[in-house]
């Protein structure tokens, strides 16, 4: 096994999940979470070269179609197990609308329970937080559909 399928449990997996799906219930906005070994990527000659876990994010957050949200609310929480680092990247939409230091306080909340080794709440509380400002920013329209999957991915 990998540290990414050693990272967290079936049933902690599945918890985080169900927040996403707790978070999404009263917004239109999208949170996934994506697991990796590392925050790097392969260049032309297939080397790998080390990225900032945010670069990363990004990178993913593109490669997962997150950026064809309806109203560019797609927020992403990268872990990188083997660096031990994490980034959160939010979409154009939710970006122009939160405060300039959410993602900061966000990230500072995980952190402490990273800290601990505690992986999955600190998940589902970056999670529940993302939810919470999505749902002030974007409130649950009647016609909204589910656009992006729950599950968590992984590189």
């Amino acid at each position: 096994m990998s540290k990414v399928e050693d990272f967290l449990t079936q049933e902690e997996e599945q918890a985080i999940v169900a927040a996403i799906g707790v978070a999404e219930k009263n917004t239109s906005g999208e949170i996934r979470v994506h697991i990796e070994k590392g925050s790097s990527h392969k260049s032309e000659d297939e080397n790998q070269t080390p990225m900032e876990p945010v670069e990363r994010a990004v990178e993913v957050f593109h490669q997962l179609q997150m950026d064809n949200t309806q109203e560019r609310n797609g927020v992403i929480i990268y872990v990188a197990v083997k660096s031990k680092q994490f980034a959160i990247y939010g979409d154009k939409g939710i970006n122009e609308k939160v405060a300039s230091d959410f993602w900061d306080c966000t990230k500072d909340i995980m952190l402490s329970h990273f800290k601990n080794g505690n992986f999955k709440q600190g998940l589902i509380e970056g999670v529940l937080r993302a939810g919470e400002q999505l749902k002030k920013h974007f409130p649950y329209q009647s016609d909204d559909t589910n656009e992006l999957s729950n599950e968590i991915s992984k590189g």
